[in-house]
């Protein structure tokens, strides 16, 4: 089993910056692959970004590329997502996600979650 928390969400203004983390424990971290996904009311959840277990590799949604960053440090079990420019349509809860599939977009192929952590972006 690994248990994750998220932290870091918050009000914030349209153009402005966020930084969530996401601490594991349980499982050995390392071993996983790891991933920010998020939903809005009404919506479905959906990938916002990923890295590998190395951080060797990322992978972004398109709506994301360029404004956030994923990093995560295994030897203090966190993940990280620095979110910049945030738009209004960044509104929404963001889930940390643990899994054995590499970066995967599909929420579907994560075996573990966090509790989610709210992020509002106002114009």
């Amino acid at each position: 089993q690994v248990q994750l928390v998220e932290s870091g969400g918050g009000l914030v203004q349209a153009g402005g910056s966020l930084r969530l983390s996401c601490a594991a424990s349980g499982r050995t971290f390392s071993g996983y692959s790891m991933a920010w996904l998020r939903q809005a009311p009404g919506e479905d959840r959906e990938f916002v970004a990923g890295i590998s277990w190395s951080s060797m590799y990322t992978r972004y949604a398109d709506s994301v590329k360029g404004r956030f960053t994923i990093s995560r440090d295994n030897a203090k079990n966190t993940m990280y997502l620095q979110m910049n420019s945030l738009k209004p349509e960044d509104t929404a809860v963001y889930y940390c996600a643990a899994g054995s599939i590499s970066m995967s977009a599909r929420p579907g192929n994560y075996d573990y979650w966090g509790q989610g952590t709210q992020v509002t972006v106002s114009s």
